[in-house]
This record gives structure tokens, sequence and C-alpha cells, in this order.
């Protein structure tokens, strides 16, 4: 039987900051300490951890699909779809 020091397949990685790997304290949980924690906040902040994706729309709120307009579609100088 596994001593509760020695981690087991069920725990292993689960007690280590995910940033720098040392173990977790649990004041600042899932972090080791405050500098980890503020790290990560970091990074959500500055966008680190965002999904990258295609190319967004240039309307994506849909108020050309509202207005009967087609994105990319020639205008006119008032912003008028061309005929």
């Amino acid at each position: 039987m596994a001593s509760k020091d020695t981690p087991t397949a069920d725990t292993a990685g689960r007690d280590r900051c995910p940033i720098c790997g040392e173990p977790t304290e649990m004041d600042y949980r899932p972090f080791c300490s405050g500098r980890c924690r503020d790290v990560d906040l970091s990074r959500w902040l500055r966008g680190g951890y965002a999904i990258p994706g295609g190319q967004a729309d240039a309307d994506e709120d849909g108020d050309d699909a509202l207005a009967g307009r087609v994105p990319g579609a020639p205008t006119d100088e008032d912003g008028e779809a061309a005929d």
C-alpha cells in the first residue's frame, strides 16, 4: 500500500502548481504562492489563454444581416448598398 507522501496514479500531478510545478499551498490553491497566482492572473488579463480562432466577421453583432445588407458587399458614399 502506498504511503500518504507517495503520489499514486490517482493523485499524481494534482497537487502541483500549474505555473511552476511546485507543491501547492492550501492558501493559494491550485497555486503554490501568491506570485504564481498573480502570474496566472496576468496571463488571463493579457489574453495569454485565448483560444486561437479564425478570421472574425466584420460585424459580429449581426446588424448588417438585420438591415438586409451583405457583409463585404460594395456600398456608396452614404454607406448604403450600391445597386
